[in-house]
C-alpha cells in the first residue's frame, strides 16, 4: 500500500511529477475540474447569498470514483493542481467531492516541474487558500448570472440560440468599434519626395524634409529643383542604444508567438501547457516579469559561457500590470542550459522563442550609431535628409529582437557609406510619389490580447478562452483577404525634365485578422444600447480589480456579486417588459431591373436580403464573410443570381441554390448538399456531377445473402452497415468490412450482442 496520493489536473503533468517522487507516492490525474455549476436552470441560489449549486458531470463520475478509492487507501493526499485561482478551485472541489480530512490533506504548489521545485513544495505544504477559491467562484458565478440573464433577451429580441458573455461581449465590442473606425476613415493622400544623389560613385536616397498636399504643389517643387546644385550640408552622428524586452508573460508570449510563429492564441497556450507539463518551462499563466535569483544566475552563466562577459547585464523587471500577482515568475525555461528540447516542431519553436527571450532579457544593450545627413541646395532652401543606423555592438540582438504589430513599414534605415561634409551631391533623379494615409489596423488575435491587457479586461487565464469563444459563437471571424489595387500619381525629374505617370499600388491586404460578423454587430449594438455599463471597458476592468481584492481577502465575494446583481437584474426585467423593438433592417438601394427596394434584415437563420414590393418577394442569404453594415448594393444583387442553372445531368437541369440548411444542388427531384469548400456562386457542372455521384454511390442499395444461413442479410442503412437476422438488426463493428464479412463472423457478432 502506497503512503501518499498526489492529484494533479492532467496525465502529462502526472507523468512528469512521478519521475521526481519516490515509490511511496502514487500520482493520479483529475482531468481538470471534477465539479461545475449545475447545467439545468441557473445553478445559483440567489436567495441564499448566491450560493453555487455544483454537480459532478456524467463524464467525471468514473474519475471521481477512482480518486475516492485511491484516497481511501493512503495516509496522505497531496493536492498539486496549478498555483493560480483556477488551480486552487480544482483542489478545493477535489477536497469537497472526495470528502478529504484536513488532517491528512496537503496543498502543494510549484511554478515549474523540476526535482528541486517538487522537493521544495513537498517540504513546504500549505492549506487550501479559500480567498483564491472565492475569487474563482465569484468569476464563475458572475459570468453565469450575466450569460443566463442576457442570452434569453437576445433570443427574444434578435435571434434564437444566441448567447452573451461578460468579457466575450466586451471583446466583440472592441472588434466592432475598430471595424467602424476603419469604415468611417476618410483616406487622404499627400506627396512624398525622394532625391537620388551620386556622391563619389555611391547612390544615396534621401527624403525631402516636407510633404506636399497636391500634385500641383509637388510639380512646382520639382520645377524649382531644375538646375540646382546640391552638397552635403551637415553630418550628425549620435550614439544610441536598444534595450532588450523583459521575459515573457502570458500576454506577451501570445503576442510574439502570433507575430513570429503565426500561432493562434489558443495554439500558443496549448503548446505552452505541454511544455510546462513536461517540465521544460515555468508556469505559462502569469503576469509577473520577475525571474528568480537562481534563474538569473543560470542565465548569466549561460551568457558568459556562450558569448563572453561584455554580453552580460543582470536586470530585474517590475510588472506595470495592476492586480494581484498570483504566479511568482515570468515564463522561462526550467533548465536554461538547454537551448533545445524534444517535442513536436511547434513545441520546439515555442521553446526556442521562450529561451531566446529569457536569455536576451539578461544581456547587454545593443550599441547603435545613428547618422543623419543633410543634402542641401546652395541657398539651403531645399533640404533632403538621409538617416542611417549602424550597430556598433550587437549585445542582446545577437539572439533576439522583439517584433511589432505594425505592418506598413516606411523605408528601412540603411547603412551609409563614408561621406564628408561639403562634398558635392550630383542629382541622379528626384521623384514625387502619392502616398495614402493608412486606416487603423484590424486586430489580430495577438493585438487584441494586447488591447485587452492595456484596458485591464481579463487576466492571463482568460485571454485565450475569450478569443476562442467569440469565434465559436460566430460573432467574429478570423480571415485573410486579398489586396485591392488603386492608381497613384508619380512625378519624376530626370535630366532636368519632368514626366508624369500613374502606377498601380496594392493596398489593404489582411492576414488572419478579426472581422465582426453581422450577428456580432447586431448583438453588440443591442447590448450597448440596453446594458452599456456591462459592456463599458472601465466597468469590466473594475470587476477584474474586485476579483483581485477577493483573492487578497480584502472583499467578501457574495457581497460583491450582490452589489452588481441588484441593478443588473432590475435592468434585465425592465428590458424584458419592453415591447418588441422593431426588427433591424437597412435599405441598401433599388434593384435596377424592377426599381424595387433592396432591404437587409436579420432572420431566424442569419442575415438576408429581400427585393420587395411585387407579389413574390425574393430572398437571398448573405455569405458568411459579408457584413450587413458594409455590404454594397452591387454585392447584394450578386446574391440574387441564385438559383443558378449550371447545366444538365441524366436528362434534367442541375440547379444550385441556397436553402434553409445551406447551399445545395437539385437534380431529378433529389437534393445534394454542397461541401464546405464549394461556393454556390462559382461551382461548375463537373464539380456538381462529382457531388451527385458521390452521394449516389454512398446510398446505393447494398445487400448480401448467404445460402448457408437462410434469412441472414448484410445491408447498408442510413447509419451505416448492419446485419439483419430473424427480424432483428445488429450493427457491424468498424473493424469488419461488410463486403467481405463471412457467415461465421456474422453469427459471432449476433451471439455477442445476444449475450
Amino acid at each position: 500500500m502506497e503512503k501518499n496520493l498526489v492529484i494533479v489536473e492532467s496525465p502529462a503533468k502526472a507523468k512528469t511529477i512521478k519521475k521526481f517522487l519516490g515509490d511511496d507516492f502514487v500520482v493520479k490525474s483529475s482531468y481538470g475540474h471534477v465539479r461545475d455549476l449545475r447545467k439545468k436552470n441557473l445553478g445559483i441560489d440567489i436567495e441564499h447569498d448566491f450560493a453555487p449549486e455544483y454537480e459532478i458531470p456524467a463524464d467525471k463520475k468514473k474519475v471521481v470514483a477512482e480518486l475516492k478509492k485511491a484516497a481511501s487507501e493512503v495516509d496522505t493526499v497531496w493536492l498539486a493542481s496549478d498555483e493560480d485561482r483556477e488551480g486552487e478551485a480544482i483542489s478545493w472541489h477535489l477536497s469537497e467531492v472526495l470528502k478529504l480530512n484536513k488532517e491528512n490533506t496537503r496543498r502543494i504548489v510549484f511554478h515549474e516541474i523540476t526535482k528541486d521545485a517538487i522537493k521544495h513544495a513537498v517540504e513546504n505544504p500549505r492549506s487550501i487558500n479559500i480567498d483564491l477559491v472565492n475569487a474563482q467562484q465569484a468569476r464563475r458565478v458572475l459570468d453565469r448570472l450575466v450569460g443566463f440573464s442576457l442570452s434569453p433577451l437576445l433570443w427574444k429580441k434578435i435571434k434564437p440560440s444566441l448567447s452573451a458573455g461578460r468579457v466575450q461581449s466586451v471583446a466583440v465590442r472592441l472588434i466592432v468599434e475598430r471595424e467602424r473606425e476603419i469604415n468611417d476613415f476618410k483616406t487622404k493622400s499627400d506627396y512624398k519626395v525622394w532625391g537620388y544623389f551620386d556622391i563619389n560613385g555611391n547612390i544615396l536616397k534621401a527624403e525631402l524634409n516636407k510633404k506636399f498636399n497636391t500634385k500641383k504643389d509637388a510639380e512646382t517643387f520639382l520645377e524649382s529643383c531644375i538646375g540646382q546644385e546640391f552638397h552635403i550640408e551637415d553630418i550628425v552622428k549620435k550614439p544610441g542604444k536598444k534595450s532588450p524586452a523583459p521575459p515573457f508573460t502570458t500576454s506577451t508570449l501570445q503576442q510574439e508567438a502570433g507575430r513570429k510563429l503565426g500561432f493562434s492564441v489558443s495554439q500558443t497556450m496549448k503548446f505552452a501547457q505541454s511544455l510546462y507539463e513536461n517540465g521544460y518551462i515555468t508556469y505559462m499563466r502569469t503576469d509577473s516579469l520577475n525571474l528568480s535569483s537562481l534563474a538569473i544566475n543560470t542565465i548569466k552563466r549561460t551568457i558568459l559561457d556562450s558569448f563572453g562577459e561584455e554580453y552580460s547585464k543582470v536586470r530585474s523587471y517590475k510588472s506595470k500590470i495592476k492586480g494581484a500577482q498570483e504566479a511568482h515568475e515570468a515564463i522561462r525555461p526550467t533548465y536554461v542550459e538547454n537551448s533545445t528540447i524534444e517535442g513536436s516542431k511547434q513545441e520546439q519553436k515555442l521553446y526556442e522563442l521562450i529561451w531566446r527571450r529569457s536569455v536576451a532579457s539578461q544581456m547587454a544593450d545593443a550599441k547603435i550609431e545613428k547618422t543623419v545627413i543633410s543634402i542641401n541646395n546652395k541657398s539651403n532652401t531645399i533640404s533632403f535628409i538621409l538617416t542611417g543606423e549602424m550597430v556598433t555592438f550587437d549585445g542582446f540582438l545577437k539572439i533576439y529582437m522583439e517584433s511589432t504589430d505594425e505592418e506598413h513599414h516606411e523605408e528601412k534605415e540603411s547603412l551609409i557609406p563614408s561621406v564628408k561634409k561639403g562634398e558635392q551631391a550630383e542629382v541622379v533623379k528626384i521623384e514625387a510619389v502619392e502616398k495614402f494615409d493608412q486606416p487603423p489596423y484590424r486586430y489580430t488575435e495577438a493585438s487584441l490580447v494586447k488591447k485587452m491587457e492595456e484596458l485591464g479586461i481579463g487576466r492571463p487565464s482568460t485571454y485565450a478562452p475569450t478569443i476562442s469563444t467569440i469565434q465559436q459563437r460566430e460573432y467574429v471571424v478570423k480571415e485573410s483577404r486579398p489586396a485591392k489595387t488603386r492608381k497613384i500619381n508619380y512625378l519624376l525629374l530626370d535630366n532636368n525634365k519632368i514626366t508624369e505617370k500613374t502606377q498601380s499600388e496594392n493596398y489593404g491586404s489582411e492576414t488572419n485578422k478579426l472581422f465582426p460578423t453581422s450577428m456580432g454587430v447586431l448583438v453588440t449594438d443591442y447590448l450597448v444600447s440596453h446594458f452599456n455599463d456591462i459592456l463599458d471597458y472601465n466597468f469590466t476592468a473594475q470587476i477584474e480589480e474586485k476579483f483581485d481584492e477577493i483573492a487578497l481577502g480584502e472583499l467578501i465575494w457574495n457581497n460583491m456579486i450582490g452589489d452588481f446583481y441588484k441593478d443588473f437584474s432590475n435592468k434585465v426585467d425592465q428590458t424584458l417588459k419592453e415591447k418588441e423593438s422593431s426588427k433591424w433592417e437597412r435599405e441598401v438601394g433599388k434593384d435596377p431591373a424592377t426599381g424595387l427596394p433592396v432591404i437587409l434584415r436579420m432572420g431566424k437563420y442569419g442575415p438576408y436580403a429581400s427585393i420587395e414590393g411585387n407579389e413574390e418577394p425574393r430572398h437571398a442569404s448573405l455569405r458568411k464573410n459579408q457584413n450587413i453594415e458594409t455590404i454594397t448594393l452591387e454585392e447584394v444583387l450578386d446574391l440574387f443570381k441564385l438559383p443558378r442553372n449550371i447545366g444538365q445531368f441524366e436528362g434534367d437541369d442541375v440547379v444550385v441554390a441556397i436553402g434553409k440548411y445551406g447551399p445545395y444542388i437539385r437534380n431529378n427531384k433529389a437534393f445534394f448538399a454542397l461541401k464546405k469548400q464549394d461556393d454556390p456562386y462559382t461551382i461548375d457542372i463537373e464539380r456538381a456531377i462529382e457531388i451527385i455521384e458521390e452521394k449516389k454511390t454512398k446510398t446505393e442499395k447494398f445487400t448480401r445473402t448467404f445460402e448457408e444461413i437462410p434469412g441472414l442479410q448484410i445491408l447498408r442503412g442510413k447509419y451505416g452497415p448492419y446485419i439483419s437476422f430473424e427480424n432483428k438488426n445488429y450493427r457491424i463493428p468498424k473493424d469488419y468490412d461488410p463486403e467481405t464479412l463471412t457467415p461465421e463472423q456474422a453469427k459471432e457478432i449476433i451471439n455477442n450482442k445476444n449475450k
